[in-house]
């Protein structure tokens, strides 16, 4: 059980486009986003906050394990704005005397045009530790990369050098690019690709858009929802045999509400509990 799930179960998640300015889907690029060259323009806009509670069911075993926190500020990255993404997780504390999880991702990428400029990680799970920091280059004589300086218990220290595209995004910044998707020109039951960047590797993935359901999300009430299926990696977490399912309001701030997946043991899911600072109002919740 690894309370990594949450960023890839609500940061990589909600990762269904990178930017589509450069090649389209059919082409091997990315998914086509609304206008994002105005930070004004986008689905969000800083103090945005969300709760989430994560679930965990495995014979015997049906009951929340832990939650997250993800936080939208802004403020200057050399002189330009930009938005600070914050997300933590952890376990409670019940399930802390058997696996403590703290997860801390950081990310900071442009006001206008959502391009990532920096990206920080800090996971302890358990005995395991890992460390990621992240820094975009895309100027000079040199080909676009990510400087990665990462650590991981299994490994140690080691520094590399990452591919970088308009196509490629750490988690958090994948998450906020993603609720600018423009819906009107995705296909249902079409695959369409997403691209992330963790630890000292790329990972390529799809999503496909299932169509509109109304879903009762436990302590908030009837929402509104467009439902996307989302191939997972196999690995130490997932099984890599079936898709995750994720549900997300249909209304201007595209908000994760309830997601799931089954992992190597059992099945993790979450659910959104407690949100404010929306930029626009929350028209998909038709009933508390």
């Amino acid at each position: 059980m690894c309370l990594r799930i949450i960023f890839v179960l609500v940061s990589c998640i909600l990762a269904f486009s990178a930017s589509g300015q450069t090649r389209s889907w059919s082409e091997g690029g990315c998914v086509p986003v609304m206008d994002i060259s105005d930070g004004d323009s986008l689905a969000y806009g800083a103090g945005e906050k969300f709760s989430f509670s994560i679930h965990y069911e495995w014979g015997a075993i049906d009951s929340d394990v832990g939650w997250a926190n993800i936080v939208l500020d802004t403020l200057r990255v050399n002189g330009v704005k930009a938005y600070h993404c914050m997300v933590y997780g952890r376990t409670t504390r019940l399930y802390d005397l058997f696996f403590p999880v703290r997860e801390n991702f950081q990310s900071w990428f442009s006001y206008d045009g959502l391009r990532p400029l920096r990206f920080t990680r800090d996971t302890k799970e358990g005995k395991y530790t890992a460390r990621n920091t992240y820094v975009y280059r895309r100027g000079g004589i040199s080909d676009p990369h990510i400087l990665a300086d990462v650590y991981t218990t299994s490994s140690g220290d080691r520094s590399v050098v990452l591919p970088l595209d308009d196509c490629t995004f750490d988690l958090p910044a994948l998450f906020y690019f993603a609720r600018n998707m423009d819906f009107s020109t995705v296909v249902p039951d079409v695959k369409y690709p997403m691209t992330f960047a963790i630890d000292d590797d790329i990972y390529n993935v799809y999503f496909i858009m299932r169509g509109r359901e109304t879903i009762k999300v436990r302590g908030v009430g009837n929402v509104r929802t467009i439902k996307f299926s989302v191939k997972l990696i196999s690995g130490n977490v997932f099984t890599g045999e079936e898709d995750l399912s994720v549900w997300i309001t249909d209304d201007d701030n595209r908000i994760p509400v309830l997601f799931e997946a089954p992992i190597l043991v059992g099945v993790a899911s979450g659910r959104i509990t407690d949100w404010s600072g929306l930029k626009h109002p929350f028209s998909a919740l038709m009933k508390k």
